[in-house]
């Protein structure tokens, strides 16, 4: 207080004044650069968490999938979007992005069930997913015999079910003029033959059969150690283990290794009737009934 009280009351140590301001004046300068640098080092500390954080929850907890075709109609549609576990069945270099070659083999390995829904490297290229369900196990003699599937020598139950609907939209087509039909209001759907089919384990599950076609009479398959054999659950519209592993030809008998995850509930469900530029039509297009149903 004194020294202000000199500079003030005598006029000639006018040299006091810059001498005593200077460092005034520039402090505040220098603890607002310190604070920007530490808003921005906060910012991308936060950025790089977050994204560890997305990594290691789609890489070992849940991640997203979508459905692409009609392979496994009549549970799954194109256009639905479902989360899978990824702890169900172990973890491999498959489980993480880009499939990062950074785990050996298969670590905490477990052997799914028959009748799971399983999301997996589709061989031969082991680079795109699949999704199908698991028919035969290590050991298992698998046979299809007039689109009816053989387990072990026995015949896979199969009970006729009435008729699967499906709404027409941009996602869905009929596959012959015989499936069309209309539905109550009018609107154009497919109608498709469906059956009840009931694995040994007790899985129960719907499957459509659209007619005679070649992949309804097979050979003998043997599921050799740790591999599994798949199908679509729309038996004439699913290249699967059915069809040697040629790419887009068929996967053949799948190694376990190749497990992505296990398909658990429907995140999100579109008929693709949806349009960027009419939002309403993004509630619309929405197949809402389907949300958070167990697969």
């Amino acid at each position: 207080m004194s020294d202000i009280e000199t500079a003030t009351s005598r006029p000639t140590p006018d040299t006091s004044v810059p001498s005593s301001s200077g460092p005034a004046s520039g402090a505040p300068g220098k603890k607002d650069a310190k604070k920007d640098a530490k808003e921005d080092e906060g910012f991308f500390s936060f950025i790089l968490w977050l994204v560890l954080g997305v990594v290691v929850l789609r890489s070992f907890i849940i991640s997203p999938f979508n459905i692409p075709s009609e392979s496994m109609l009549p549970r799954l549609l194109n256009g639905d979007y479902l989360f899978a576990s990824k702890w169900s069945y172990g973890y491999s270099k498959y489980s993480l992005p880009f499939s990062l070659p950074l785990i050996p083999g298969r670590i905490f390995a477990g052997q799914p069930e028959r009748g799971d829904v399983v999301i997996f490297k589709a061989p031969p290229g082991n680079d795109i997913d699949y999704i199908k369900r698991v028919i035969g196990l290590p050991g298992d003699e698998v046979q299809v015999k007039g689109g009816q599937v053989w387990l072990n020598g026995k015949a896979v139950p199969r009970v006729k079910q009435p008729d699967f609907v499906l709404p027409v939209t941009a996602n869905t087509h009929c596959y012959a003029p015989e499936f069309e039909g209309k539905d109550a209001q009018g609107g154009a759907v497919c109608n498709y033959p469906q059956f009840r089919e009931t694995l040994p384990n007790g899985k129960s599950y719907n499957v459509l059969d659209l007619g005679q076609t070649p992949q309804d009479d097979t050979g003998v398959y043997i599921v050799p150690e740790g591999h599994m054999f798949l199908m679509g659950d729309n038996r004439d519209n699913s290249l699967d283990s059915r069809f040697p592993a040629i790419e887009g030809q068929g996967i053949g008998i799948v190694p376990q290794d190749n497990l992505v995850g296990k398909a658990a509930v429907m995140m999100f469900s579109t008929d693709g009737d949806a349009e960027w530029l009419k939002p309403w039509t993004w509630f619309t297009a929405a197949r809402w009934s389907r949300i958070g149903s167990v697969i």
